[in-house]
């Protein structure tokens, strides 16, 4: 059964989304709507509120080793792919080691919940990496610092991001 999403006027952000998430997001184009906390996951999410996977965009914090020092970077990808963490994403960061970072540490690194970290508002250092089938959606839903919203999108916002990389960092549908 799909629910369809009711979007949240701007007033009612502060309080709701981290500080640090609303102050990155741009002043326009962005919706945002609450979630059920049961519902927060991709494929929850898209069963209950009718989004297809296609249009689900999750963001992803890593731990690599580059230059033998320990870096973070987030990486944007559609639910429906699957990524190509050892050869794409490795060579899009000029990573020697690449892995997915605990939970702990993304969640205290981002300030923002597991299950919700979005691309908006993490540290300025991180790359932020997004797959370039995300960018060929009219929109995405993607995390909004917490689990109880998601934001509603154009994905070429995400241009605007200082440290933002496009590029084919999934496997084609067939592999």
């Amino acid at each position: 059964m799909s629910t369809a999403p009711e979007l949240l006027a701007a007033g009612a952000l502060p309080g709701l989304l981290p500080e640090h998430v609303i102050a990155a997001l741009p002043a326009d184009g962005v919706g945002v709507f609450r979630v059920d906390d049961d519902a927060s996951d991709t494929a929850a999410f898209s069963e209950r509120y009718g989004f297809g996977l296609d249009d689900c965009a999750n963001t992803i914090v890593l731990r690599f080793k580059k230059g033998g020092a320990e870096h973070y970077a987030a990486l944007v990808s559609l639910g429906s792919r699957r990524l190509d963490i050892n050869g794409a994403v490795k060579a899009a960061l000029g990573a020697q080691r690449l892995s997915f970072a605990k939970r702990e540490d993304a969640v205290e690194l981002s300030a923002m919940e597991f299950g919700g970290i979005t691309a908006f508002g993490l540290p300025e250092a991180w790359p932020v990496l997004v797959d370039e089938a995300v960018m060929t959606r009219e929109q995405v839903v993607m995390g909004a610092g917490i689990r109880q919203a998601k934001l509603l999108l154009a994905p070429d916002l995400l241009r605007g991001l200082a440290t933002v990389q496009v590029a084919a960092l999934t496997l084609a549908e067939s592999e």
